[in-house]
C-alpha cells in the first residue's frame, strides 16, 4: 500500500478547523501536521492536494438496508456500497430485514463473509429479533457485530416483535445494544382501518403520516425507553420522527454517560408531510415524515444534543414498485449517496456548522457504538477520511445516481458542496467520479 500525504486541506475534527496535512501509512493515519511536515515522514509518499477543500472523517452510517441476500433486484452490498463511498460514507451498519432474515449466527455470518467479498466500505450487521429467538441473540459476540434490532412496529420485512414477555426477557438480558424501529402496530391497525374505510385501496399517499401517526410513534418510542429504564439496557432509538418523542431524551449529560440515545434520519430533516403531494411513494418511509413543525423541533433538538447521530435508514426499492398505490407501494427511499451533501446544504444556510455535521455523522456513532479507532483523525486512526468542496454545485441526475434502483428522492436537486475523494482504510476508492476497487473493506471491531 502506498504511503500517501494530503496536504493543502482544512481538517474538520474534534470541534475544530485547522489547515494542514495528513499522512497515511499502512492503511492508518502516521501524522497530523499544522505546519511543515518533516521531509523525512514524506519521504516516498504520493503528494495529494486538497486544494484547500475540507477534509474530514468518513461518515459512519449506524442504519442502511442493502438488501442482500433475497432482495438484490433493489440493491444488494457491492451497488449500494459502492454508492455510499461515492458520498464520503466510509463504514455502515446494515439491517436484518432481507430473506432470510438475519435471525440466526449462522445467516450473521453468512452476510459478513458476503460484505468481505464485495463491500467497498467499512460493514457491520444487526442480528434481528423475533419472538422466538431469543437464545440466537444471547450467543452475539459484540465485538463484532454492531447490535440486536428489534422492528417494535412492522415494516418492510415482517419482523415485528410485539410479546411484551419477549420484549422484557431481550431488554434484561441481551449485553450488548439493542437498536429499536418504534412504532405501535394496534394504533397504525386502528387508523389503517379508518382510512380503507373512507378511500378503499386508493388511499392517498399524504395520508401515510396520519396512518403511522405521531401517536404511534411516541407510544412504542415511551415503551422501549422505560424498558431500558426498567433493565438498564443500552437503547438506541432509530429515524425518530416527531416532536413529543423529543421529551424521552436527555442533553444534560455527554453522550459516553448515555444509556439511552437517539438518532434523526436525513429525511426527516430534509422533507415535510406537505411534500408528499411533490414527491409522492418516493418520500414514504417508516415512520412516516410528519409536519414542519416536527421537522423544526428534530433539527432544534439535534442541535441541542437530544439527538445523538444523523442517519439515513437507506432502503432502495425499484420506482416499479414506488409507483405503486398506496397500500402497494413499499416504504422506504435510496439515501447513502446524498446524505452529507444533503446536511451540508443546512451548513450553506447556516443552521449548522460544519464541525457540527462531522459530530453528528462521524464522531458521534463512532463514539455511540464503541467503533474502535474510526470516526476521527487521529494518528493511529484508520484513515477512513473524506474531501469535500463546498464550492462546487452539481445536480442530482440519473446518470450520476449510482444506487441499483437507479432513482433519488433529490433528483433534480441542485447540491452545494461535493465530494471529490474518499479513503477507506488508507485505500483511495473513489477519486472524482472513478472507483478504485482492488480493495475491500474491513469489518468493524467495537469495544472503546
Amino acid at each position: 500500500m502506498k504511503s500517501q500525504w494530503i496536504t493543502n486541506a482544512v481538517m474538520v475534527n474534534e470541534g475544530q478547523q485547522q489547515k494542514g496535512s495528513v499522512l497515511v501509512r499502512e492503511g492508518k493515519i502516521a501524522g497530523i501536521y499544522t505546519g511543515e511536515a518533516p521531509a523525512e515522514a514524506l519521504a516516498g509518499s504520493e503528494l495529494i492536494d486538497a486544494g484547500g477543500k475540507y477534509l474530514l472523517p468518513g461518515v459512519i452510517d449506524d442504519q442502511v438496508h442493502f438488501r442482500e441476500p433475497g432482495l438484490t433486484c433493489k440493491g444488494d452490498i457491492y451497488s449500494e456500497a459502492r454508492a455510499a463511498v461515492a458520498g464520503g460514507v466510509t463504514s455502515y451498519m446494515e439491517m436484518p430485514n432481507t430473506v432470510p432474515q438475519t435471525t440466526t449466527q449462522e445467516r450473521l455470518a453468512g452476510k459478513f463473509a458476503l460484505a468481505g467479498q464485495k463491500s467497498l466500505a467499512n460493514y457491520s450487521f444487526y442480528i434481528g429479533a423475533t419472538n422466538e429467538n431469543i437464545d440466537e441473540l444471547l450467543k452475539t459476540d459484540f465485538s463484532k457485530t454492531c447490535g440486536v434490532k428489534i422492528f417494535m412496529g412492522a415494516s418492510t420485512g415482517n419482523m415485528l416483535v410485539d410479546d411484551r414477555a419477549m420484549l422484557e426477557n431481550i431488554f434484561a438480558r441481551v449485553p450488548g445494544l439493542i437498536a429499536v424501529h418504534c412504532e405501535d402496530e394496534a394504533v397504525i391497525r386502528k387508523n389503517t382501518e379508518l382510512f380503507r374505510a373512507n378511500y378503499g385501496e386508493d388511499v392517498p399517499i399524504a395520508c401515510h403520516s396520519a396512518i403511522r401517526s405521531g401517536e404511534a410513534c411516541y407510544r412504542s418510542s415511551a415503551l422501549a425507553v422505560e424498558l431500558a429504564h426498567k433493565h438498564n439496557t443500552r437503547l438506541h432509538v432509530l429515524h425518530l420522527s416527531t416532536a413529543k418523542e423529543m421529551q424521552l431524551f436527555r442533553n444534560d449529560v455527554p453522550l459516553s454517560q448515555k444509556r439511552i440515545t437517539a438518532e434523526v434520519c436525513v429525511h426527516h430533516l430534509c422533507f415535510s408531510d406537505a411534500d408528499y403531494e411533490r414527491y409522492g411513494a418516493r418520500i414514504k418511509w417508516n415512520p412516516a415524515i410528519k409536519t414542519a413543525a416536527d421537522r423544526k423541533q428534530l433539527f432544534e433538538s439535534l442541535l441541542n444534543g437530544v439527538i445523538d447521530v444523523v442517519a439515513t435508514d437507506h432502503a432502495p426499492h425499484t420506482l416499479a414498485e414506488k409507483q405503486n398505490t398506496y397500500f402497494k407501494a413499499p416504504s422506504g427511499g435510496p439515501l447513502v449517496q446524498h446524505s452529507l451533501v444533503a446536511m451540508l446544504e443546512f451548513f450553506h444556510d447556516h443552521r449548522i456548522t460544519i464541525e457540527q455535521v462531522v459530530e453528528k455523522m462521524c464522531h458521534n456513532p463512532a463514539l455511540l457504538f464503541g467503533v474502535k479507532r474510526r470516526g476521527f483523525i487521529r494518528e493511529g486512526y484508520w484513515a477512513d477520511l473524506v474531501l469535500v468542496d463546498t464550492a462546487q454545485e452539481w445536480q442530482v441526475a440519473p446518470e450520476n445516481i449510482l444506487y441499483k434502483c437507479g432513482w433519488s428522492p433529490f433528483e433534480g436537486q441542485t447540491f452545494r458542496s461535493a465530494v471529490t475523494h474518499t479513503w477507506v482504510n488508507g485505500n483511495l476508492v473513489y477519486n472524482h467520479g472513478h472507483f478504485d476497487e482492488s480493495s475491500r473493506g474491513m469489518a468493524l471491531e467495537f469495544g472503546l
